[in-house]
């Protein structure tokens, strides 16, 4: 294996599947079997889920509602999210932690960095939810920060294409991909991926960032395993 310990970013979009929201059961399902995959070979997962499936705080803003209570709502999103990728998780006989950046006691841990490392250690999934626990801050800017506390070695970032291209490329067919990418380059290229703030995050910690296709069977695991897959962010 080349990566023991990682954070794997999932979009709250992913999770649609065909839907026009909501969550879709057979795609939540489908994910849980692709990390079963990589659990089974040993690798300590963390996972950080957006809630746009739900509600995009930045969207509310957009149609009056106030940007704070917005983003707050959305981090509610996301532990949504978390709790129906737990439940999917253990029916197939993994164990999970959900840890919040918001206490939610009777529904989660809240997230202490010791006992989420503890967990990974002891081979548990740890999910982590609402974000940073703060306005004005994306999930991708969470999973980068998570990702740095608890040391892991890499963020996967799980999206609908096939890694970073240079406009969208499911709406332009000549969309040029990078097959991999300095931090700068994307941050100065304003590739819409990922946000500044995560880039910048990442660059200064030496986090490794490998963006690639989730829906794609066997595409996790392969990464694992050392295949190059998707586009690199180093």
């Amino acid at each position: 294996m080349v990566y023991n310990r990682i954070l794997l970013k999932l979009s709250g979009e992913a999770l649609l599947g065909g839907r026009s929201h909501g969550i879709d059961p057979k795609t939540i399902n489908k994910y849980s079997e692709e990390i079963k995959s990589i659990v089974d070979l040993g690798v300590e997962v963390s996972i950080v889920i957006g809630g746009g499936n739900i509600f995009r705080g930045l969207s509310g803003a957009n149609n009056g509602i106030d940007r704070v209570q917005g983003d707050y709502m959305g981090m509610l999103a996301t532990v949504i999210n978390g709790l129906a990728l737990q439940s999917s998780l253990e029916k197939i006989g993994l164990q999970t932690r959900l840890q919040t950046a918001i206490n939610m006691e009777a529904i989660a841990e809240p997230y202490i960095k010791r006992k989420a490392v503890r967990h990974l250690e002891k081979k548990r999934i740890v999910i982590f939810g609402a974000g940073t626990g703060n306005p004005f801050f994306t999930t991708d800017s969470a999973a980068v920060l998570r990702a740095i506390e608890i040391e892991a070695d890499v963020i996967l970032k799980g999206t609908r294409v096939d890694g970073i291209y240079d406009c969208d490329p499911e709406k332009n067919n000549k969309a040029k991909k990078f097959h991999e990418l300095k931090y700068d380059d994307a941050i100065s290229k304003n590739l819409k991926i990922m946000d500044s703030t995560a880039f910048t995050l990442s660059k200064e910690n030496k986090l490794p960032i490998i963006v690639f296709d989730i829906n794609k069977t066997g595409n996790l695991k392969k990464i694992i395993q050392g295949k190059i897959i998707g586009t690199k962010v180093n």
